[in-house]
């Protein structure tokens, strides 16, 4: 690690926990590329269709427990 580098580390560890935790999410936020807007409207549009899907009754939505559930049977 560079001088500067090793500053700042020594610097951010004197920070209170909570304040670390803020200072590590808004580093690691900063890394993410802006979003593709094609990416993102091609969310959108899925989003749409799977809140469609589930007001018609399209979907069959099924409560986590029973997934959870389903999932650890199928484990053992």
């Amino acid at each position: 690690m560079s001088g500067p580098m090793e500053e700042l580390a020594r610097r951010a560890r004197a920070l209170s926990r909570e304040d670390r935790l803020r200072l590590a999410e808004e580093l690691l936020a900063s890394l993410h590329e802006q979003p593709d807007p094609e990416i993102e409207a091609a969310w959108d549009e899925e989003i749409r269709r799977r809140i469609e899907e589930i007001e018609s009754g399209k979907a069959k939505l099924v409560p986590a427990q029973e997934v959870f559930d389903e999932i650890r049977k199928m484990l053992r």
